[in-house]
């Protein structure tokens, strides 16, 4: 979700104003998501790097997701969505941790979506945890042969389907170390759009043009 901090200069308005934007742009790819029948949707929302930046920025961001949360919660349990959060979350405070896990329990039951946030996270850092799980079952079980779905159980996505598309507004044009292992086969569609410009239309946009590629995995049809 790029382009916030763009999108409020284009404007005059500091950069913070383009996250309490942006979160517009969550809602309503949410609810054209539940809608046209989508079950899984992830969100990059914070990652490991963007700990770097100015403290004011990174203190609003963090104030901005426990807000959003809270007001969120009742059109989670309207609209049958799970909500889970992914990512190194010891960098987080009691507060915001204790705000999470409240709401991924009160939601756990939800089956119509799944609305995964990743926060604080890396797929460099995700791949190193999972190796370091894989190293202990591999000491506790020497000689077991690896396969990469055996890989795949320690990512923090372990249980949900690697993503079939991946969105990238703004005009940029690297995934950024986002789900590194679990984009092997990921369509990808990169838009010049900010996000905080980016709505329904947008969204169905890229959908369509997801839409129009051939998947093959590697294989031929």
């Amino acid at each position: 979700m790029d382009g916030n901090g763009r999108w409020a200069k284009q404007r005059g308005k500091d950069r913070v104003y383009g996250h309490f934007e942006g979160v517009e742009s969550v809602r309503a790819v949410m609810e054209a998501s539940v809608e046209w029948g989508i079950r899984y949707v992830s969100f990059f929302a914070f990652s490991e790097e963007n700990w770097g930046r100015p403290e004011s920025e990174v203190n609003t961001l963090m104030e901005l997701m426990a807000s959003a949360m809270v007001r969120e919660l009742d059109n989670f349990q309207r609209n049958n969505i799970r909500f889970v959060v992914v990512g190194n979350l010891a960098r987080l405070s009691e507060s915001l941790r204790q705000g999470i896990d409240h709401l991924m329990s009160v939601t756990a039951a939800n089956d119509r979506m799944t609305m995964i946030v990743f926060l604080s996270y890396s797929g460099q850092w995700d791949i190193l945890q999972a190796a370091q799980k894989m190293a202990h079952d591999l000491i506790e079980n020497p000689g077991r042969e690896v396969r990469p779905e055996d890989f795949t159980r320690h990512l923090v996505t372990a249980g949900f389907p690697d993503p079939d598309l991946l969105i990238r507004t703004s005009g940029e044009k690297r995934i950024s170390n986002f789900m590194l292992w679990q984009t092997a086969y990921t369509e990808f569609v990169f838009t010049d759009t900010l996000w905080p410009d980016f709505r329904r239309e947008s969204y169905r946009a890229a959908l369509e043009e997801y839409a129009s590629r051939d998947r093959r995995f590697g294989k031929i049809k």
